[in-house]
């Protein structure tokens, strides 16, 4: 029990850092897309402005329970995908609580707090909220057919779904990493890793020059603040299960830090090339090249 107490502890300060990475990396990402727009933009620590401010406000304004239950199952994805996977390779504390089969368990919340967002954003009765989450579910399923494909690859190479055992794997230098050993399933899981991100040009579930904000049009002041807060983890502990199955993992935070860096910065230097896809071109592209990959993946192992 006492060794119980001590990795709650850890995966509490885990989460902690997770929390930090994502706003600072927020507000860095900003930062540089202003300056290729040649605008300044913000500054780098706004996003901790932003959510501080968000907390301390109060409103009386309700739409029913499960309105304000939409960003607790939507924080709740986010903070399950994070403590049920391995942090840094052999470190007995930062494992969190993952187990053998964890990686079947990350599918399912991956895909949870999406799910309770749109039961939330629902109860509000916005048309923006209601057109967000159509749009959101639907390229949310496309986008995840690329990355499911890419874990069966895995699955049936390592023989195992355990991601404590994938990371073990791929130990022993860089081409041990599944990049190398399954290039096929590393491309189609990056490429959905785009949707994942929401970023352009597949930026079309909040679509801030169609449907401002999209789900979240209703979410106020510390409603809001908690949605702020998962949009912080959630990126991060999905680009760290990517680091896990992809990347060979990390044996210290220093480099956990600098592959998650890395990782994140993909899908932001894609966004500030392109220009927005509309819904149906986003959902086709998803279908037809990443999960042809995918498919090719697992008849390459």
């Amino acid at each position: 029990m006492k060794f119980e107490w001590i990795q709650l502890i850890y995966a509490a300060f885990a989460l902690f850092i997770l929390l930090n990475m994502g706003l600072t990396f927020q507000g860095i990402t900003r930062k540089i897309s202003a300056r290729l727009g040649r605008r300044y933009g913000i500054r780098w620590y706004q996003p901790y402005i932003d959510l501080l401010k968000n907390y301390f406000m109060r409103s009386a304004v309700t739409h029913g329970i499960m309105f304000y239950l939409g960003p607790v199952f939507r924080l709740s994805g986010g903070v399950g995908l994070f403590l049920f996977m391995p942090v840094i390779y052999g470190s007995v504390y930062f494992q969190n609580f993952s187990y053998a089969g964890d990686l079947i368990l990350l599918s399912y919340f991956i895909f949870f707090g999406t799910l309770g967002m749109a039961l939330g954003a629902g109860e509000g009765g916005h048309p923006y909220s209601a057109i967000g989450i159509t749009r959101g579910l639907s390229q949310m399923t496309a986008a995840e057919v690329p990355l499911i494909l890419a874990i069966i690859a895995i699955a049936v190479q390592y023989q195992t779904i355990s991601v404590s055992e994938i990371v073990a794997a791929q130990q022993g230098g860089i081409l041990n990493w599944t990049l190398f050993t399954n290039p096929l399933a590393a491309t189609a899981a990056m490429l959905g890793f785009l949707g994942s991100m929401m970023r352009s040009p597949f930026d079309v579930v909040l679509a801030p020059q169609e449907i401002p904000i999209g789900p979240p049009t209703e979410f106020h002041s510390n409603f809001l603040a908690i949605l702020q807060t998962n949009r912080a983890i959630f990126p991060m502990a999905k680009t760290i299960l990517y680091v896990n199955l992809f990347f060979g993992g990390a044996a210290n935070w220093p480099v956990l830090i600098l592959k998650v860096f890395a990782l994140y910065m993909w899908p932001v230097f894609i966004g500030v090339a392109f220009p927005r896809f509309r819904v149906d071109q986003s959902i086709r592209w998803f279908l037809r090249i990443p999960a042809l990959i995918g498919i090719l993946a697992i008849l390459f192992i």
